[in-house]
C-alpha cells in the first residue's frame, strides 16, 4: 500500500541541510512503509481523510477512538481478532532469573503480561520486498 507523508517538520536528520533548516525537497513524499520510513499514526489519519473525505479533526478522533478501544481491550486481557489482518492477544510471561551484567548477581524477573500479534492469512501472503 502506498502512503503519502504530510508533515510540518522533518523527523529524520537526513532530511535537513547542513544548516539544520528543513531541506528544499517536497514535504509530501510517497513511500512504502519499511524500516527506513515507518508508518506512523498521522499516515493512517491521512489515509482516512483521503478515503472518506472527513475533516482532519474527525479523522484524528476516529483513529484515536480505534486505538483507545484496542488498548482498553488488551488491558482487560481480551483477544482482538481482525479478520484478514491478524489477532492480538495478551499472554502471561513466567517468572525468570536474570543476571546483573556488572556484578553477575542473580536477579529475579517478575512475571508479567505481553501483547502478542499473530498475522492473518492475508498478511502472510503479502510480498516481503526482499
Amino acid at each position: 500500500m502506498v502512503f503519502k507523508r504530510h508533515g510540518l517538520r522533518s523527523r529524520k536528520k537526513r532530511d535537513c541541510n547542513p544548516r539544520g533548516n528543513a531541506s528544499t525537497r517536497s514535504r509530501t513524499t510517497q513511500f512504502l512503509a519499511s524500516e527506513d520510513t515507518p508508518l506512523i499514526k498521522q499516515d493512517i489519519v491521512h489515509q482516512v481523510i483521503e478515503r472518506t473525505g472527513l475533516p482532519r479533526t474527525k479523522a484524528e478522533a476516529a483513529v484515536d477512538t480505534v486505538f483507545e478501544g484496542l488498548k482498553q481491550a488488551l488491558a482487560a486481557g481480551e483477544r482482538i481478532e481482525l479478520r484478514g489482518f491478524g489477532v492480538f492477544s495478551v499472554r502471561a510471561r513466567k517468572t525468570g532469573i536474570g543476571r546483573n551484567p556488572r556484578t553477575g548477581t542473580e536477579v529475579s524477573i517478575a512475571p508479567g503480561k505481553a501483547v502478542r500479534f499473530k498475522p492473518g492469512k492475508e498478511l502472510h501472503s503479502l510480498p516481503t520486498g526482499s
